[in-house]
């Protein structure tokens, strides 16, 4: 009933179909994002004729081939035209048989008959501006009133990724070493390559303090990097800077925070007001895996 498919073998058009109609979209399972971001390492588990589709992205690792939602993709999950829990299980179920899961990120809207682990996500609806502007905690209204001293020295605008490249390496933290670093920016250039992606930054005396990496399509504008000049963090560069992408683009888009586990992050994006999203995941720690893999065929 649920076939899977090799990427050669996908048919993306009606792949993008399914996507487009399905009740669970999301920008981030699009043809275009998981080509740059898993760098077409990705296969395809689909229920019918495309009646309901899940995409699969992997590396190759301890000489496996290993299911893994790649870096700046954080959900995908299963897209249909109505989320049914009894096909979803289905597709639980065989990705669980065919792959051996380090980490795979469900999407906010699937539901199974078993409650997954869930992880936070935050989104901001499509609303007029001021609307939206209206419903930020007093703290962050607060911090958007920057002193006549600094705004009178200060702007928020669109930047090149060229423009960025040196300031987002320089601030880009969390990042294990500079093989990783390095594969952040190929993707980053990837999506700005593609006109997808677009870089607002908070200048002071002309410098780039703040500076926010967004993802865009038709229907989302997506926060997939913040990268901040910690000598300048009183100024709230920060804020302005989010709030300068919301007012660009809610009215026409969802704006999605893209989450966090860390509670200084979450605390800051709940300042905005956006709605709680959770959404399933499943994963194994590098043991299990292994222990897995030893029983397993490598298809």
């Amino acid at each position: 009933m649920i076939r899977r498919l090799k990427y050669h073998e996908i048919d993306f058009v009606k792949y993008t179909e399914c996507l487009e109609s399905s009740e669970q979209r999301k920008y981030s399972a699009a043809v275009a994002f998981l080509d740059i971001a898993a760098f077409k390492n990705w296969e395809l588990l689909v229920y019918g004729d495309y009646e309901a589709i899940m995409p699969v992205p992997y590396i190759r690792k301890f000489g496996f081939k290993i299911a893994v939602n790649p870096r700046l993709c954080q959900q995908l999950g299963i897209f249909s035209r109505k989320d049914d829990p009894e096909i979803n299980d289905l597709f639980l179920k065989s990705l669980e048989k065919r792959y051996n899961v380090w980490y795979y990120a469900f999407n906010d809207g699937n539901a199974f008959s078993q409650p997954l682990h869930q992880r936070k996500n935050f989104l901001i609806y499509p609303e007029e501006y001021e609307t939206v502007r209206k419903k930020y905690s007093p703290k962050r209204k607060r911090k958007l009133r920057l002193d006549e001293e600094v705004s009178a020295v200060s702007e928020v605008r669109d930047i090149s990724m060229c423009e960025a490249f040196s300031f987002i390496k320089d601030q880009m933290i969390g990042v294990k070493n500079k093989k990783e670093r390095d594969t952040f920016l190929k993707i980053y250039k990837g999506f700005a390559d593609t006109g997808n992606l677009s870089v607002s930054a908070f200048l002071y005396q002309d410098k780039i303090i703040n500076a926010i990496a967004l993802y865009r399509d038709a229907k989302t504008t997506a926060l997939l990097g913040t990268f901040n000049d910690k000598n300048y963090v009183k100024l709230s560069g920060s804020c302005v800077v989010i709030d300068y992408a919301i007012r660009e683009s809610i009215a026409q888009r969802i704006f999605d925070f893209e989450g966090s586990e860390i509670p200084a992050v979450e605390e800051f994006f709940r300042g905005f007001r956006p709605e709680l999203k959770p959404y399933g995941v499943i994963r194994n720690s590098k043991t299990d895996l292994f222990k897995k893999g030893l029983g397993l065929h490598d298809f």
